[in-house]
């Protein structure tokens, strides 16, 4: 056990100071979906075919505005797969944690 200690003594540390220290996300990783807004049609197809129910619609065809709850997502990538658009893509954010619950859903508004 000593020599263990000993071998292991002066080495860097495997893991990271997180939060002061922070690794890039690798490349592909599903973080938080965003929409392109504008390219949307408001086909439904995001909402119908999300299995945790995180997107709601308003509005139909190009009126369509968008509430995204953050706390139901299961960050599967369903919804950016099934857009026929690609209005919908995943972001590299992936520090989600929020204080309150309001601050959860996430508007996505027409201008």
């Amino acid at each position: 056990m000593v020599k263990e200690l000993l071998k292991h003594l002066f080495k860097k540390p495997a893991t990271l100071k997180y939060p002061f220290e922070k690794r890039d996300p690798t490349r592909g990783m599903r973080g938080r979906p965003v929409w392109d807004i504008e390219r949307c049609v408001g086909c439904e197809l995001c909402v119908k075919d999300c299995p945790s129910g995180a997107i709601e619609m308003f509005g139909k065809g190009s009126k369509a505005e968008f509430k995204y709850h953050l706390e139901r997502c299961v960050f599967c990538g369903w919804c950016e797969e099934v857009c026929p658009t690609n209005a919908i893509m995943s972001s590299e954010d992936y520090e989600l944690a929020r204080q309150n619950m309001a601050e959860m859903i996430i508007e996505f508004k027409r201008q």
